[in-house]
């Protein structure tokens, strides 16, 4: 049992969750053909949703999940003509081993209010600039500066908030020109990515990307892409970040976080995403299914020409709307 804790305490979140996932579907707890959707089993693990899109993705890898035309995997390989099954998950009495549901809920006390301080910093971000007090946020958190410290650096990794040159905690503005920054970046990072990890690519792990993709594409309209971040992010993680040069990857990872904080902001902001988005992804992801890497490298360079279009037109609207009515008491705006 201590060799378990032990294994288990320096294990990552979404290698837990694939050992409970894999262990309950070989025990036959999870049926072939059952819907396996992110949420339900982030619920019962209790954990956030992105380890358990990691798991299943790589589950979906070692064969033992596959995509289909709805939301979510089944469970079983690909190929196989199971009915989707849509028991709810938590009525089949998933076994989650105690080592393993310890080691999930020893979450750092940052890790608990990480989303809600995120969440409250893009919502003003738009608007101008803030600062955040990190007494106040301590306070009305009611954890300790160690903790408010460990949040905020994080932030920072996201390119949320900064410190200025009084060490005060920065949040915002962003900008237009912020984002075009970002663009530029990611135009000289991303194709030349595609371009030296094309060939190392799984032809497989392109095909379910594909179906993804095209099924996606079939059933989507400007209102209803609740799940374009994750299949960005799929398609980020497939066709970018292959590439066999691991400062290369660091650097696209770390650029990519504030735009997709932008994305995130966009949306809760209540405007919606294109469709179009995911036609040029499903286009590269065949051209390289293809072999025709140039001609992929050639079409990222024109989705994010578009996508950077598509934000800075979305921004403009944004500029228009009245500032928040509502601010976390710990975010103070900073008049220029």
């Amino acid at each position: 049992m201590k060799e378990d804790q032990a294994a288990s305490s320096t294990q990552r979140r979404y290698e837990i969750a694939e050992d409970v996932l894999r262990s309950n579907i070989e025990m036959g707890t999870l049926p072939p053909g059952l819907v396996l959707l992110e949420g339900p089993i982030a619920d019962i693990l209790q954990t956030s949703r992105a380890p358990v899109q990691r798991a299943l993705q790589t589950l979906e890898a070692e064969g033992l999940v596959h995509r289909f035309s709805g939301r979510g995997f089944l469970v079983g390989p690909p190929g196989t003509d199971s009915e989707p099954n849509r028991t709810d998950i938590k009525s089949l009495g998933l076994v989650v081993p105690r080592h393993a549901d310890e080691a999930l809920q020893s979450r750092s006390s940052w890790e608990r209010i990480y989303n809600t301080v995120e969440a409250d910093v893009a919502g003003c971000v738009v608007f101008g600039r803030y600062r955040i007090i990190e007494i106040e946020l301590a306070n009305h958190f009611n954890v300790s500066r160690t903790v408010v410290r460990d949040v905020l650096t994080r932030l920072r990794e996201r390119g949320l908030v900064r410190k200025n040159q009084s060490s005060h905690w920065i949040a915002g503005p962003l900008t237009a020109q912020t984002v075009k920054d970002h663009f530029v970046l990611r135009k000289i990072l991303e194709p030349p990515a595609i371009r030296l990890g094309a060939a190392a690519i799984s032809p497989r792990r392109l095909e379910s990307l594909l179906h993804r993709l095209r099924a996606t594409e079939a059933t989507s309209n400007a209102g209803s892409l609740s799940e374009i971040e994750t299949i960005q992010s799929e398609f980020i993680e497939c066709c970018v970040l292959t590439a066999p040069n691991d400062r290369l990857k660091d650097l696209v990872r770390n650029n990519l976080m504030p735009v997709i904080a932008t994305d995130r902001l966009l949306r809760r902001l209540g405007l919606p995403g294109d469709p179009a988005i995911i036609t040029e992804l499903r286009l590269i992801t065949e051209l390289l299914l293809r072999g025709a890497t140039e001609a992929a490298v050639s079409m990222m360079e024109t989705h994010l020409e578009a996508s950077l279009n598509r934000t800075i037109a979305q921004m403009k609207i944004v500029a228009i709307v009245p500032g928040p009515s509502v601010t976390a008491a710990y975010l103070t705006p900073v008049l220029d």
